[in-house]
């Protein structure tokens, strides 16, 4: 049976605050989610993601760090715009909204419905330096993006299309813009 959620960890291990999703779905080993929700760690696999976007789960919850402009270690709620066809699919790397443009050019059925479950970095290194490891603050939103999880997978599950739980935590949502993903934001970090 085809889960009807997916919970996807997005970032680089090596690159500072950008290992945000994979820490948080570690952390979901000691805290599991329902059942009906499958949670894996893609890292900075996008053509993996971009097939399992296709392979009918109601809802994807991305999780990812993202400068959205607040301080280190906020934790924001995006809920996606769907591909309008302004950005190029891309099979390498792990930029969401090329992933997103590449499952909607792959496959035939619209896309879930994608949420991403993003914490504002503290330290992202240039593309020629590796950082392993969180900084305080992204790591310390770990645990409420687990929090989080819980609060929103369980809602999504019962309602797929219904309205977002409260999770104190700023959401975007409404008109796409270009910083609708991470990643895509002026002077952004592209995940790799």
């Amino acid at each position: 049976m085809t889960p009807r959620l997916l919970v996807a960890g997005v970032g680089n291990i090596f690159l500072a605050d950008d290992a945000f999703g994979p820490e948080v779905i570690r952390a979901l080993e000691q805290r599991p989610l329902p059942p009906g929700a499958r949670v894996h760690d893609y890292g900075i696999r996008g053509l993996d993601l971009a097939y399992d976007l296709l392979s009918g789960c109601a809802t994807a919850v991305l999780v990812d760090a993202a400068p959205r402009g607040h301080r280190p270690g906020t934790l924001s709620l995006i809920e996606a715009a769907p591909p309008d066809g302004t950005v190029a699919p891309e099979a390498h790397g792990m930029d969401p909204a090329k992933v997103l443009a590449l499952a909607a050019h792959l496959g035939d059925e619209p896309l879930p419905r994608i949420l991403v479950l993003a914490c504002e970095p503290g330290v992202l290194p240039g593309d020629d330096d590796l950082l392993p490891g969180l900084s305080a603050p992204v790591r310390e939103a770990v645990d409420r993006a687990v929090d989080a999880l819980h609060a929103l997978v369980p809602a999504l599950l019962t309602d797929p299309a219904g309205p977002l739980p409260p999770l104190g935590c700023p959401v975007e949502s409404g008109t796409p813009h270009p910083a609708a993903l991470p990643g895509t934001a002026p002077g952004a970090t592209e995940d790799r």
